[in-house]
């Protein structure tokens, strides 16, 4: 059988845990083309997989089934490799939805390889530049602060500055979710980003999950204004949290038009204009929405308040 260049999803990832927020997360990044669609797997309330080196896709699906079941990390990874036909070429990390970890480097995986394990966190590579990788990996998320995501980004920043992948790099991935098994999953996502092909793929990845996290505030005063309209209180808390929000401007005005609509929407009408102006002033085409909305039920039929939000 030939040896594609996608069997080869050698990489550096992390599996990690965070019991205070009750987060489970995994990060990766390759030379490899889309490596977030090949390496990383996470199910909220059950755990996490990174599956990599000749990479056997179906240890993420057939991993979380395992440990959904009921199985330890380590007795889904046993049953892993078991049924595989070329364990020795394959490196597998589980995780289940307690931290526990679970985690397998084949002695025919391409050098430097190797993986560490520690509290609520695995971390593992292959053909990577050096054997101090992994361990840099390690000492990195053990060492940062800030949420899940940031401290994974930090260990996979380490891996990198100990040369990372000898190939280069190209793609990667991070993912978090709330770990909770009752809502669908797709409720639970904290972060789910990915980099495809890049020549910068960590720096992207970095840039992208600024921009989800202004995403997320935004969302939240969103959710401010929506509990309680019409209250003065709940206005000035709405404000902080979408001024707390990294910046998108001047790139991406959507989420200045989109608070104005919801000032709008709570009763600030005054307050909503100078929101609608920033925007028109990066998109003048956004001064077309309104009647539009207004037809789908998002603003009130009203042509005098369509008009003046259209004017502002």
């Amino acid at each position: 059988m030939p040896l594609s260049a996608q069997d080869l999803a050698s990489t550096y990832s992390i599996l990690a845990f965070d019991p205070v927020a009750n987060q489970l997360g995994v990060a990766v990044q390759s030379h490899y083309f889309c490596v977030g669609g090949a390496v990383p797997w996470i199910r909220p309330g059950v755990g996490a997989v990174a599956t990599q080196s000749m990479v056997n896709v179906s240890f993420g699906p057939l991993g979380l089934a395992l440990l959904r079941a009921g199985h330890t990390p380590q007795q889904a990874l046993d049953a892993l490799l078991a049924g595989d036909t070329d364990p020795d070429r394959r490196q597998v990390a589980l995780m289940d939805a307690q931290g526990r970890t679970a985690t397998h480097t084949g002695k025919r995986c391409i050098p430097a390889a190797g993986h560490q394990r520690g509290d609520n966190y695995s971390v593992q590579a292959n053909l990577m530049a050096k054997e101090t990788v992994w361990p840099a990996m390690a000492r990195a998320f053990e060492q940062s602060s800030g949420d899940l995501a940031a401290r994974m980004l930090a260990a996979l920043k380490a891996a990198e500055a100990e040369g990372g992948d000898i190939r280069g790099k190209q793609s990667a991935a991070l993912l978090v979710v709330e770990n909770d098994p009752i809502p669908p999953p797709w409720q639970c996502r904290v972060f789910d980003l990915r980099v495809d092909d890049s020549p910068d793929p960590l720096a992207e990845l970095e840039r992208l999950l600024q921009v989800a996290r202004a995403y997320r505030e935004t969302q939240r005063a969103f959710a401010i204004l929506e509990d309680a309209p019409g209250d003065a209180e709940r206005l000035e808390q709405a404000k902080a949290a979408f001024l707390a929000a990294p910046s998108l401007l001047p790139r991406n005005p959507e989420q200045l038009f989109w608070f104005g609509l919801n000032l709008v929407r709570a009763g600030f009408v005054d307050e909503a204009l100078d929101y609608f102006r920033q925007t028109y002033a990066v998109a003048p085409h956004w001064r077309e929405l309104p009647p539009r909305l207004a037809v789908a039920g998002l603003l009130p039929d009203d042509p005098a308040l369509i008009r003046r939000i259209q004017e502002a």
